[in-house]
């Protein structure tokens, strides 16, 4: 299996929804916000189209993950970068993941470097297979704190 990691990307005419699968921990926060631009059961599971920039980018921001992120268009229609986070917010979620919000530079235990820009859910149970990241595993083993 290839390590190379798997970058989906979505767009309407005002943004780029990007999604990174192998970060999604599958809480479906996203389904439940916007079931009418999320949807697993079609094919492309993401339409961006079907909501405005301002509903997708608050939609996003709840992403505990991280999976989830977004590039603006500019008016000629080319990509823009998102803002950087200025402080980091860390929260404990029940039973679940520790979530940080803003820009990290993450040193792995094999030396090589993660940047996040968004949310990086970190694995409190230590049954995850993704770690230091939380992969949703947390259910499954009935954690608790």
């Amino acid at each position: 299996m290839s390590d190379r990691e798997i970058v989906k990307e979505y767009s309407n005419d005002e943004l780029t929804v990007i999604w990174k699968p192998k970060l999604c921990i599958h809480s479906a926060i996203c389904v439940k916000t916007l079931p009418e631009v999320y949807n697993p059961d079609e094919k492309p599971w993401i339409k961006a189209e079907n909501a405005s920039a301002t509903d997708l980018k608050a939609q996003i921001s709840k992403c505990p993950s991280g999976a989830l992120s977004y590039r603006m268009k500019n008016e000629n229609g080319e990509s823009t970068a998102t803002e950087s986070m200025e402080s980091l917010k860390i929260q404990v979620m029940p039973n679940g993941p520790l979530l940080v919000q803003g820009s990290l530079s993450i040193t792995l235990s094999n030396g090589d470097v993660d940047k996040k820009s968004s949310t990086t859910a970190f694995c409190r149970c230590g049954a995850s297979g993704n770690k230091p990241y939380c992969d949703g595993t947390h259910s499954k083993i009935n954690f608790k704190d």
